[in-house]
């Protein structure tokens, strides 16, 4: 078959390769209008109405203005920004070790410690949380409290109170949420060429020094993008606090995505519930700006 050069390139190409690429690209883009900007332009769309299934009326910005007013919602703003400075840095610094520690060790040995690591992640989540739900049983039979026990410790009611439940969601996410973030430093680690070692070695550094002076700047690239993406998903999280908690007690748990969908789906309140996915959106998108004006100078992406 007859190849064609591109002019500008040099590179050769099939006849029809454009038309193949651009019916590829169309596939790709249908999807991604359907089910991301159609809903978001939607969501928007119904931020502004009292919502009824025939008949909306518009409002404004009047669920926007509740919203701002609701109390509710900003002790959900403070209990996800809580749950995410505390899991967010915790998750990357554990990863990380973990993802060094096993550094050493044969490709197989690695492979099997990462795929233990990683097998919370296939399992849905309500499985996981109905999991978790036994060990912080605040009965004498749940887990955590026979650990306790065993150790002399008074057995704790960890998810109906104030004092213990946000720090049983905390604990419940870094337990079961490492994999991923293990398997991506892993290959960034792999990545750094062995010569920095061998200078370093030359030079006399030892271990601390080879982690600050080679491994740090070489996976930091890495660390901005695990940060950012961790703080997306911890503020979007729902599942946990919705199967241990339900928000409670007394709203300390109760995170903006599970207030969105109390609104909508108990309270069928679709018009408010849209406001305030589109004021999370903002934040979220606030915070990520931030985080690469902060981090990203020297990184390139």
């Amino acid at each position: 078959m007859k190849q064609l050069k591109d002019k500008q390139t040099g590179v050769r190409r099939l006849p029809g390769d454009g038309r193949w690429a651009a019916m590829f690209l169309a596939v790709a883009l249908v999807m991604f209008a359907v089910f991301t900007l159609y809903p978001l332009f939607y969501a928007v769309k119904t931020s502004f109405l009292a919502y009824k299934p025939f008949g909306s009326d518009f409002v404004g910005f009047k669920n926007y203005t509740d919203t701002l007013k609701s109390a509710l919602f900003w002790k959900s703003v403070r209990n996800t920004l809580v749950y995410t400075a505390a899991v967010v840095p915790l998750t990357l610094l554990l990863s990380f070790l973990v993802a060094v520690m096993i550094q050493p060790f044969t490709r197989k040995i690695q492979a099997g410690l990462k795929a233990m690591f990683y097998l919370p992640l296939l399992a849905s989540g309500v499985a996981l949380s109905v999991v978790w739900q036994w060990i912080y049983d605040s009965s004498p039979s749940g887990l955590l409290n026979i650990v306790f026990d065993f150790l002399g410790l008074p057995q704790q009611n960890w998810l109906n109170s104030s004092k213990t439940a946000m720090l049983s969601l905390i604990i419940m996410a870094l337990l079961s949420g490492l994999g991923q973030n293990i398997i991506i430093y892993s290959a960034a680690l792999m990545g750094i060429d062995n010569s920095y070692y061998e200078a370093a070695e030359i030079d006399g550094a030892r271990f601390p020094a080879k982690i600050r002076f080679i491994v740090l700047p070489a996976v930091k690239p890495t660390t901005l993008f695990l940060t950012v993406t961790g703080v997306i998903n911890s503020f979007q999280v729902f599942m946990n606090a919705y199967m241990l908690t339900g928000g409670g007690p007394d709203n300390n748990t109760n995170m903006v995505g599970l207030l969105i969908f109390n609104n909508a789906f108990k309270y069928n309140e679709f018009g408010l519930a849209c406001a305030q996915a589109v004021i999370l959106t903002i934040i979220i998108g606030g915070i990520s700006i931030l985080q690469f004006r902060m981090t990203g100078a020297d990184v390139e992406y």
